[in-house]
């Protein structure tokens, strides 16, 4: 246990000591307090601890001495009603006189509300008077009732049943009542001739349930009922215990007499308070759980946690609010800082806070400002170079072309084919048209194989019965974005260097669009003699040996320089070239909308 804890420390500590300033300033001051509230509380708790536990005690005391007079009251008076019954108007009174039924409607009236119904049985078990009026269930014979017999052998004494519904009378509301029967012996005389009879006051069980349900003691105690055999009369989980779903040793209850006592119920412990009711036997037991005296049921407890966590909140909002004062220049400084690490160009570095906290923005920002302007000329140089180098491989294009374009327009005009020297001209211009694209140098590939298709047609025209040429593309590929004049001079070399050698009319050109993962391919594909591996690997090797035929063989390699330096040396040319069967051309670029272009 001890390593544990040993362990626990040195993680926390090592904790501490990574925080930032922020936390371990706010933790700092927030544990200092809470360690004095701690301490400040518990030395509260335990000099009013006992005071409120004996404060409760006596207040649950109270409420069971108050119900205890209560239901000694109210068993008072039904035991006066009994009497009045039994003195007033069943004793030296003749039961065949109507005026008994009478005296009896007129004192059930005045007590209705806690009695069901009040009957004189004669000692044979025959109503000789009830009020109000009533008739006994067929087949009941009340002889047999545990009340009247106790009435008849205990004639001295007033008897008070066990709770139980009323069911030896006819009820027409179909309606049976729970009651607690009140039974003693009476002397009745009937036409005259002395005898013994049974009272029976039925009081209605809800009078002693209201009284008990009405009142709760502090600390999640309850207050029930018993008799003097452990029965139990009244239970706040009365139908919870009937059904089994909880237990209460009433029998052990009941057998306490008047005080207090703790009682261990297994693992639990409750304080029992114990009066005895009058005239009954029965006992009045008040049970409070000794989880009900802890600190969730003080009040002035509660209040003292209130208070606790009152200030422990204050503290919490101070100490946030200065931890946060003293760091927040810092924390700005460091984020500022890494915005920058991050590569956002426009981040400024935070300056302000104490004065030290200065001097080290201003430091970093003079820093930073050096390192942007060396930064912006390495940029601009870079990007001068480049944009020479790119100027410089597209010069090396359009006097290419020009001149042999021109070379064959001479050729048709020595020839004397005026028409077709005319038809080359108007291609040459659309064709220069979208070599000019308003000094751009990225367009879309249906305006880079509209300027092929011109080409091709003018070399076609001077080719006569030499080749001939397909043009296919996918309309995804078409939209998107190329450099300008990159098929051309591949076109030109699939002319000069393969159509150049076919004897009949059987040459052919095969220019393909399509997209395959992901990035443009352009392709050239003819079927001219082809080459020897050996020399397809030399061809984009700068200073090496020209091509067979006219061309130097300039016009591929400038392509491949082009597309290498604009989108990166993954991108290029790839050639496939087999003897005798042909070569193919491809041009890998990255895919990309014409309209996503930066």
């Amino acid at each position: 246990m001890v390593k544990k804890l040993l362990k626990a420390l040195g993680f926390a500590g090592l904790w501490y000591k990574n925080s930032s300033i922020h936390y371990t300033i706010f933790i700092s001051f927030t544990a200092s307090a809470l360690i004095a509230i701690i301490m400040t509380g518990v030395t509260f708790y335990l000099r009013f601890s006992a005071q409120i536990t004996d404060t409760i005690h006596s207040e649950n005391q109270n409420m069971v001495e108050f119900i205890n007079r209560s239901l000694n009251s109210y068993l008072a008076d039904m035991i006066r009603l009994s009497n009045s019954v039994s003195f007033y108007a069943i004793k030296n009174a003749d039961l065949a006189d109507s005026g008994v039924r009478e005296e009896l409607q007129l004192l059930y009236d005045a007590n209705s509300g806690y009695v069901k119904n009040i009957t004189v049985f004669s000692a044979d078990g025959q109503i000789l008077a009830t009020a109000p009026p009533a008739m006994l269930k067929p087949g009941v014979d009340v002889t047999k009732e545990p009340w009247f017999s106790k009435a008849l052998s205990q004639t001295e004494n007033l008897h008070f049943s066990y709770p139980s519904v009323q069911n030896i009378f006819m009820d027409t509301e179909g309606q049976y009542s729970w009651v607690i029967s009140l039974s003693c012996a009476v002397e009745i005389t009937e036409n005259k001739t002395a005898k013994t009879g049974v009272l029976l006051l039925d009081l209605r069980y809800s009078g002693i349930s209201e009284l008990f349900s009405s009142m709760s003691l502090v600390g999640g105690g309850y207050i029930c009922l018993v008799d003097d055999a452990g029965k139990i009369i009244y239970h706040p989980w009365q139908q919870l215990i009937a059904s089994g779903l909880r237990e209460e040793m009433s029998d052990e209850l009941a057998g306490y007499k008047d005080g207090s006592y703790t009682v261990n119920r297994g693992s639990a412990a409750s304080d029992v308070i114990v009066r005895s009711a009058g005239y009954t036997g029965w006992s009045i037991v008040g049970v409070i759980p000794k989880t009900g005296l802890s600190l969730d049921a003080f009040q002035n407890v509660q209040f003292l946690m209130f208070i606790f966590l009152l200030y422990f909140g204050i503290i919490i909002l101070v100490n946030s609010t200065l931890s946060e004062k003293l760091t927040d220049p810092v924390k700005k400084l460091e984020q500022s800082v890494q915005e920058l690490e991050q590569g956002h160009e426009s981040a400024q570095i935070f300056i302000g806070g104490a004065n030290e906290i200065q001097q080290l923005g201003n430091s970093i920002q003079h820093m930073v400002d050096i390192m942007r302007k060396l930064t912006a000329d390495i940029v601009a140089e870079q990007t001068q170079k480049q944009k020479s180098e790119l100027n410089a491989l597209q010069a090396q294009i359009n006097p290419h072309f020009l001149y042999n374009t021109l070379d064959i327009i001479v050729w048709m005009i020595e020839k004397g084919q005026p028409e077709d020297a005319l038809k080359i001209v108007s291609a040459l211009a659309r064709f220069f048209r979208i070599s000019l694209s308003k000094g751009k140098n990225i367009i879309t590939v249906a305006d880079e194989i509209e300027h092929v298709r011109n080409y091709l047609m003018i070399q076609s025209m001077r080719y006569k019965n030499k080749f001939t040429f397909e043009i296919k593309s996918s309309d995804e590929a078409l939209k998107m974005s190329t450099l300008k004049l990159v098929l051309q001079p591949v076109a030109e070399n699939a002319i000069y260097h393969g159509m150049d050698f076919m004897v009949d009319d059987d040459g052919l050109i095969q220019i393909k669009a399509e997209i395959q993962d992901n990035d443009l391919i352009l392709s050239v594909t003819d079927n001219g003699p082809g080459m020897p591996r050996e020399k397809v690997e030399t061809l984009l090797i700068e200073n090496s040996t020209s091509l067979p035929g006219r061309g130097s063989g300039i016009g591929l390699r400038n392509v491949h320089e082009r597309i290498a330096l604009y989108f990166g040396s993954q991108y290029g040319i790839s050639i496939i070239s087999e003897p005798d069967v042909g070569t193919t051309v491809s041009l890998r670029m990255p895919c990309v909308p014409h309209g996503e272009v930066k």
